[in-house]
């Protein structure tokens, strides 16, 4: 399978996803609203695209910048954890492995993308707006990071301790993951970040969208877990992550308001 096609079934999971939430979740006075949302947000908008735009570059050449500017962080990182990791991975099952494996790569995605559908048929509030800084504060920031911190996640620092479970089961999807990220590049876990950033946007939101509220939230702490489960990320970048999420909830707020 190549990465187009393993791109493809990723994608394709999750706008099956996408559509079973719109059910659930949306109403159709509400998608008829979308087209003039997206014009009102459409500054908002703009800052998001131009962060990924700068984003999607900056990961071609970040790494080479990162290792004439940056600090290698990953023997300071095991020297506060040690083999959390390899604790959470204990519990491991073939079952755990698959629901992991599918929340990390659907479900993220899935995370992702529902947001912006779902507020962009409410006009009572500005989330769309808001969905768009807090999402762009969690790139930029963590392109930054990128940069400055080199850090390798414990699947390649211990190997002996901790299993690449998602590689390892479903060897095609790094075939996805590597087209996003590169090995050096888990502080802090954007997945988590970003996840929390739904999952506290949702809690926002929850009068609304009360639906959507359960699925997000335990969606966000299923994603956050599964970067540990899966080996890919430390303790120590879901913490990061979730500050780094809850910090762009707060920026906006205030910038929204």
């Amino acid at each position: 399978m190549s990465v187009l096609e393993s791109l493809a079934v990723v994608l394709g999971g999750a706008l099956a996803l996408n559509l079973v939430a719109g059910v659930l979740v949306l109403d159709t006075a509400g998608l008829r609203r979308v087209p003039t949302r997206a014009r009102e947000a459409a500054p908002y908008l703009g800052f998001l695209v131009g962060i990924l735009a700068v984003n999607k570059v900056a990961r071609d050449y970040g790494p080479e910048v990162s290792w004439i500017i940056g600090k290698n962080i990953t023997g300071f990182i095991y020297s506060l954890e040690g083999g959390f990791v390899a604790i959470v991975q204990s519990i491991a099952t073939p079952a755990l492995t698959a629901y992991f494996s599918g929340v990390y790569l659907f479900g993220y995605v899935f995370l992702l993308t529902f947001p912006f559908v779902a507020y962009a048929t409410w006009a009572d509030e500005p989330a769309l707006e808001r969905a768009a800084v807090a999402f762009g504060v969690n790139y930029a920031v963590g392109l930054g990071c990128y940069v400055v911190f080199i850090s390798y996640g414990p699947r390649n620092l211990i190997p002996d301790l901790v299993d690449p479970l998602l590689y390892a089961t479903y060897p095609r999807a790094q075939l996805v993951t590597s087209q996003v990220n590169a090995n050096t590049n888990v502080f802090p876990s954007l997945h988590t970040s970003l996840a929390v950033t739904v999952g506290g946007l949702a809690w926002q939101t929850r009068e609304a969208f009360p639906r959507w509220t359960v699925i997000a939230v335990p969606l966000a702490v299923s994603v956050a877990v599964s970067t540990m489960y899966l080996g890919i990320h430390w303790a120590t970048d879901v913490v990061a992550g979730t500050l780094l999420g809850v910090g762009s909830i707060v920026v906006a707020n205030r910038v929204t308001e």
